[in-house]
């Protein structure tokens, strides 16, 4: 197999773990000011996703980082045209890992209610932006034949974006609030449920409109592989939200995460060998190879990426293994 082709599945899979892991953060993020009745509820939900947010994170880092290495042209075009887009979601990153290490800080309601709010916002923008971010990928964007972007952010914003942005937000709260049914007890898994089942409907709606947009904005519908996993996501959708309903969590969560990588391999499989789709030109488009390193680069980078890849993996399921447990109040230290 060509390193270009094994490069661009390593993003793929780097991709599909981070919006695995780190979609359920952003729900349970974008959930706290409305799950969390009082404070000790609010720790409570905070302290689900405490020992593990940064860690998730860390495969949108590595993710980048492997588009640097392995496509740098993709990276520079990207990180140029969709600076602003980009610079948005850095900047609620920032506010809200700032979010979990201060609000406990001071007692004062208001400064605990203020840093609950921002952590909020700072988990509602980049789940909305992702979506923005890889519809825009496989519709198309003004790349010109230099590999540059030619438009403004406003380009970026679509119906079809829009609600790309708002189908992420609401599968990744959904699968927070599944999350939650795992990870908490008493009458805050019932809220949590409650709260699935309510975002669920909303989700099923979005993916339905997003699932049909696609169709008629873009070719993704082309490769019949890509077309199959994005169907089969509505599938597992609808099942995950089936079995909230009858109170099986764990397989709720399960299929709400597989959801989630179908829709990440179909939209990967649409765009290959693709990298960014040209809306100028078809020819201008940004694919694995006339994107990609030297050959040479790929070789090193795949030999790093085999060795320490699977670390990563160990060290990640060696911490939910240790706080695989539910939280409650006695948890809590005062």
């Amino acid at each position: 197999m060509e390193l270009n082709v094994i490069w661009f599945i390593l993003l793929t899979v780097l991709f599909i773990g981070f919006f695995f892991l780190e979609g359920f953060d952003y729900g349970v993020g974008v959930l706290l000011p409305f799950l969390g009745k009082n404070d000790l509820e609010r720790r409570i939900l905070i302290n689900t996703i405490g020992p593990v947010w940064d860690g998730n994170e860390v495969w949108m880092v590595t993710a980048g980082g492997a588009m640097f290495a392995a496509f740098p042209h993709v990276y520079a075009t990207l990180f140029s045209g969709f600076y602003l887009a980009l610079f948005l979601m850095l900047a609620a990153l920032i506010v809200r890992g700032v979010g979990f290490e201060f609000r406990s800080k001071e007692t004062s309601s208001r400064w605990r209610s203020s840093w609950d709010w921002l952590i909020f916002t700072g988990s509602l923008i980049p789940a909305i932006l992702w979506g923005v971010t890889v519809t825009n990928l496989i519709q198309g964007v003004p790349v010109d034949a230099k590999m540059h972007y030619v438009g403004s952010f406003f380009d970026l914003l679509s119906v079809y974006t829009l609600i790309g942005g708002v189908a992420f937000l609401a599968v990744f709260v959904f699968h927070g609030a599944v999350y939650l049914s795992l990870k908490t007890e008493g009458n805050m898994v019932n809220r949590s449920r409650q709260a699935a089942l309510g975002v669920g409907v909303a989700a099923a709606l979005a993916v339905l409109a997003l699932v049909g947009l696609t169709y008629l904005k873009t070719d993704l519908f082309s490769s019949l592989a890509a077309g199959i996993a994005l169907w089969a996501a509505v599938l597992t959708f609808v099942a995950a939200f089936a079995l909230v309903v009858l109170r099986r969590f764990a397989g709720a969560f399960a299929l709400s995460g597989v959801t989630i990588l179908l829709t990440t391999v179909a939209f990967f499989l649409g765009l290959f060998p693709r990298l960014i789709v040209s809306s100028l030109n078809p020819a201008w488009s940004l694919t694995i190879y006339n994107a990609s390193s030297s050959p040479y680069t790929l070789k090193l980078m795949t030999v790093a990426a085999f060795l320490l890849v699977p670390v990563v993996l160990a060290y990640q399921i060696w911490t939910y293994w240790v706080f695989r447990r539910r939280v409650s109040g006695k948890n809590l230290e005062y």
